[in-house]
């Protein structure tokens, strides 16, 4: 990213924004350990929630949470790291315990590329929204 960590990690954790630059979601909730948050995924009608709890969070540069939905469970964390020529490295780090199973991994074999795909474009948008 273009952007300082700080700038970044801002609009990362302006939930209210996340719809601006994460393809198909909205998201809403706190900003500090124990707070939870909501995202929703999905076009229209079609979609699902997926809540957290906040696990981690260190201001400026990195929150962690964990996934409680009925589909989404796992841990997930954000990261912003300076770099010495100005700008930063974003990581998006996601462990999901995938639903029904072997069918979930296999589903994962489709889904997967197509989510990963999302998640690059979202953090384009994201670099262009924190410059």
């Amino acid at each position: 990213m273009a952007a300082s960590a700080e700038r970044t990690f801002e609009v990362l954790t302006d939930w209210d924004r996340h719809g601006e630059w994460m393809p198909f979601t909205t998201a809403r909730g706190g900003h500090e350990v124990g707070a939870t948050l909501e995202g929703r995924t999905g076009a229209g009608p079609i979609g699902f929630l997926d809540t957290m709890i906040i696990t981690e969070w260190r201001d400026g540069r990195r929150v962690a949470v964990r996934h409680t939905g009925r589909l989404v469970r796992g841990e997930a964390w954000f990261e912003t790291t300076p770099l010495p020529e100005g700008g930063c490295v974003v990581v998006w780090a996601e462990h999901l315990d995938l639903p029904l199973g072997p069918l979930g991994r296999v589903g994962w074999v489709v889904i997967g590329p197509i989510a990963r795909a999302f998640m690059r474009l979202g953090l384009r948008r994201l670099g262009r929204l924190a410059a």
